[in-house]
């Protein structure tokens, strides 16, 4: 009963810590899985830190995961997004922990080797410093924070800084769900920036282009032309997603796209669309 007392005050953490190594919410929960059993078989009283045992295991089952999942990705067919998640409304309220969580900023760390992007997550999403950091991954203190100073600056370089304020993306994300429903091509041209991109993740298993789609008109005619094309019984919701409001379309009761606007100066300027029912899973039922 102890393990999974001490266990289950700390699964919060590691699936946070999991998923953003990984960007992929099915392989979190197997990697979190994997870390209960560990620790199951671990004498407690032999560990002085149950947080730091915890977080060690599964930062280290989840870079093993991020290597082995290499061939994987260059076989994908089209674009390729991470994994979508629900998240609690008061993650959108903290600007750093909701870009953490962020489909851009996911979607820039998995350029990183799995090493580079295990460290920039422990430091810069939770704080942990780089003496502890180097225990965690079995490096020396100054090879983690030379390793965290590459990482760091290549996630400088390619980050988009995108409007934060949670009102004006609520406000836009539901005029470019009523637009898009209503098929309005002219409601919802403006709200899209004039270089606006969609990338649509349908991982050969659904209906998506199989690549990005630039420019406010041809971007626009897609969204409409999708629009028309809804699936039987649909129900379109607003939700938090990702540390943000987001779009999940139910077919009945089960998902099937997920929808996220990133905006720059009140408009959509980067539009993630994720179709591929494999990633969809840890969006829900309705």
């Amino acid at each position: 009963m102890q393990h999974e007392t001490v266990f289950a005050a700390h699964r919060s953490l590691l699936m946070a810590v999991a998923y953003r190594v990984l960007g992929r919410a099915s392989d979190t929960e197997d990697v979190v899985q994997d870390a209960w059993l560990r620790w199951s078989a671990v004498d407690i009283g032999q560990v002085d830190d149950p947080e730091g045992f915890l977080v060690r295991v599964t930062t280290r089952l989840a870079i093993d995961r991020l290597r082995s999942a290499a061939a994987r990705r260059e076989a994908y067919v089209g674009p390729w997004l991470p994994e979508p998640i629900l998240t609690a409304p008061d993650v959108a309220d903290d600007v750093a922990r909701a870009e953490s969580v962020s489909l851009a900023v996911l979607l820039i760390l998995e350029s990183l080797s799995p090493l580079e992007r295990a460290v920039f997550v422990l430091h810069e999403a939770f704080g942990y410093s780089h003496n502890e950091i180097a225990e965690i991954v079995e490096r020396s203190p100054e090879s983690v924070r030379q390793t965290a100073v590459r990482a760091r600056q290549h996630v400088s370089r390619h980050r988009r800084r995108y409007d934060t304020d949670q009102a004006t993306r609520r406000k836009v994300t539901e005029s470019f769900m009523s637009a898009s429903a209503g098929g309005d091509l002219t409601a919802l041209m403006e709200v899209l920036a004039p270089d606006v991109r969609l990338v649509c993740d349908g991982g050969g298993l659904a209906p998506a282009p199989r690549k990005a789609i630039d420019g406010i008109e041809l971007v626009a005619r897609a969204l409409v032309t999708f629009a028309g094309r809804m699936p039987e019984s649909p129900r379109v919701v607003m939700t938090e997603v990702n540390g943000g409001p987001g779009i999940v379309i139910y077919s009945t009761e089960t998902p099937v796209v997920v929808v996220v606007l990133h905006l720059v100066e009140g408009r959509a300027r980067e539009i993630h669309l994720i179709s591929n029912p494999e990633k969809l899973t840890a969006i829900g039922g309705l």
